[in-house]
């Protein structure tokens, strides 16, 4: 026989080291042409943030994104961004290159507001010009503005340093404090089927909501979150280091530590939730690690929904569901004699 049951799993993520500081710096730089390099070392491993800096730096600038470039992880040009773990580089790098991005900003509208003799605070800058609020015929575009303030020797461009808010240290004692400056937070769901004979089970579907400050690339960062899935299923149901009793690994490679491919995954469904985060770069967050962390815990309770049994290490794996259910019947039957 075959019982479904749905499991449901909270956490909430810290960003960043824990109650220690935090930094990330990066450069901006726009061009006669109007187009912009963004310098900072944060690492893209695949997380896509790269595209998330291009677009933080395009949105506070005024310009459209394909006018931007950056180079990353290169220490011969980038400036210090800190490592790419923690969920913190969008958070962190993105507000280094958004206060970077905002003092080019401000020599455009000064430039602007004397071109056009109008006041500085009537101004504002998109889609690539420099215009009157109420008036875009008044305007000016961005690449003109540059070749100006250039001719005088005026560089078009910025340096941003960003250190999020970071607590005093922990209680050494009871461990209470405030350790992150920002947290994200996130609900799963997953639908299970197992089989009541066997121990077997499938995941049906997942569906993953998190809160993701605001989103950058919404495309991006559900990519992020049915990646994490997986992962999460890698390790809740595949991924473990056996060792014999030499202390030797009996696991050493991907043919006997195994992982999910594309064919073991289960239809994810991502819900971003956004709930701007008020020290984020426009509200923004990160969701590195969040999606891959409550997985584990909705399979789990996904399995005591369906059958009644508790998994409580993991991989969960059929003979562990099988021995649970064998365990559970023999209770039962000791309970009926009595």
């Amino acid at each position: 026989m075959k019982k479904r049951g749905r499991g449901i799993a909270s956490i909430y993520f810290g960003m960043g080291n824990t109650a220690k500081p935090n930094p990330s710096s990066a450069y901006v730089e726009l061009l006669e042409d109007g187009s912009c390099v963004v310098r900072c070392g944060a690492a893209d491993i695949g997380q896509g943030s790269d595209t998330a800096l291009c677009q933080i730096a395009a949105e506070a600038l005024g310009i459209s994104a394909e006018r931007v470039s950056i180079k990353s992880a290169d220490t011969l040009v980038t400036p210090e961004a800190g490592y790419s773990s923690a969920s913190r580089q969008t958070y962190v790098s993105g507000n280094a290159v958004r206060l970077a991005a905002e003092q080019v900003r401000q020599l455009l509208l000064r430039e602007g507001a004397e071109v056009m003799e109008a006041p500085l605070e009537d101004l504002t800058i998109e889609n690539d010009l420099v215009f009157v609020k109420g008036s875009p015929s008044r305007s000016i575009r961005v690449g003109e503005l540059c070749q100006r303030l250039r001719a005088r020797g005026i560089l078009t461009s910025g340096a941003g340093f960003f250190n999020p808010p970071t607590p005093e240290a922990l209680d050494p004692e009871t461990g209470a404090g405030i350790p992150y400056g920002a947290y994200s937070y996130a609900t799963q769901m997953v639908e299970v089927e197992v089989d009541t004979e066997t121990g077997e089970f499938e995941v049906l579907r997942v569906v993953a909501a998190h809160d993701v400050g605001r989103a950058v690339n919404p495309m991006a960062v559900e990519a992020q979150i049915e990646g994490g899935v997986i992962m999460g299923l890698g390790y809740a149901t595949m991924e473990e280091m056996v060792w014999d009793d030499k202390g030797r690994l009996l696991t050493p490679n991907f043919r006997t530590y195994l992982i999910p491919t594309a064919l073991d995954a289960p239809p994810v469904k991502a819900v971003i939730v956004e709930e701007p985060e008020p020290t984020g770069p426009f509200g923004a967050k990160g969701t590195g690690e969040p999606p891959a962390c409550p997985t584990a815990a909705a399979l789990i309770n996904a399995i005591y929904d369906a059958v009644g049994v508790t998994i409580s290490s993991l991989p969960v794996t059929a003979e562990k569901v099988y021995q649970a259910l064998k365990a559970k019947s023999s209770k039962e039957r000791e309970r009926s004699l009595c």
